[in-house]
């Protein structure tokens, strides 16, 4: 497994793929997601885990200011994503992420990239998410659009078995 340093810089701009390094021993294992001396740590607001069911689409929801800090750490998952940012080298561009618990990832998305989850295979997946902002109900830092918006060219049956 690639080192938790190497960062890939896939097809929308500002989006990161990190590997996370699985340390296990004779008692289990345990993997770092996000640590406040790596390069790509910015801030902390919250940590929060999501259940996702099988086939249940949970999606699209962007942020104006918020990173988002996605690590699926059990089952599968296909994380979705879709530039329209105004003035994104990679604006119209979606991208698609099979994050799976037993090759575990982190998933840095930017503010104004659209991004949604759904569980692949039979069972539910677990999905860790480390915000750089903490949720103000008053006031939520979230767009929304429904997971089958024209507007967004994403085939959600990509992930289907």
């Amino acid at each position: 497994m690639p080192d938790a340093a190497t960062v890939t810089e896939p097809a929308i701009a500002g989006v990161r793929l990190i590997p996370l390094k699985v340390l296990p021993d004779d008692r289990g294992w345990l993997f770092e997601i996000l640590r406040a001396d790596q390069p790509h740590f910015q801030k902390f607001g919250q940590v929060y885990l999501s259940a996702c069911y099988p086939g249940v689409i949970k999606a699209w929801h962007a942020h104006r200011t918020q990173t988002d800090h996605q690590c699926v750490v059990d089952g599968r998952a296909l994380i979705g994503l879709f530039d329209d940012r105004e003035g994104s080298p990679t604006r119209g561009r979606t991208m698609a992420v099979d994050a799976r618990g037993e090759t575990p990832m982190l998933v840095q998305v930017p503010p104004g990239v659209w991004h949604g989850v759904m569980a692949i295979g039979e069972r539910r997946c677990l999905l860790i998410n480390i915000p750089t902002e903490v949720y103000d109900p008053k006031s939520p830092d979230e767009l929304r659009r429904e997971p089958d918006d024209p507007a967004i060219p994403f085939n959600w049956s990509v992930g289907s078995d």
